[in-house]
């Protein structure tokens, strides 16, 4: 078994609802943050969780942000089970950025 600490990155170009991380087949996933950041403007975002074992799409944060500022979307951990995937979404692509912290733990070894 083996720890992964990575970050998955959100630089919208549209405001469809984006995967911006899944859960490998072979892992399941930690999700400490979502820091959303608005350099300027009103903007309005969303954070869903697609379970893969049911097909369904669960919105789990909605934020409505005046910038310049920074947004936790996760008011809490957040775990992505096998092939489940982490989308956002925002009403306007221009200024708006996020990082996601994700603690990856898989069944294999990190060697392979």
């Amino acid at each position: 078994m083996a720890n992964f600490y990575q970050n998955a990155f959100y630089d919208p170009n549209t405001t469809a609802a984006v995967v911006v991380y899944t859960a490998p087949a072979n892992a399941r996933a930690i999700i400490q943050n979502i820091q959303v950041t608005n350099e300027s403007g009103g903007k309005v975002c969303r954070a869903s969780i697609d379970d893969a074992s049911t097909s369904t799409t669960y919105q789990i944060a909605y934020a409505s942000i005046s910038g310049p500022t920074i947004c936790n979307l996760a008011k809490g951990t957040i775990i992505l089970e096998e092939n489940d995937s982490l989308l956002l979404e925002t009403n306007d692509t221009t200024a708006i950025s996020a990082v996601c912290s994700i603690l990856e733990i898989s069944r294999e070894d990190q060697n392979g």
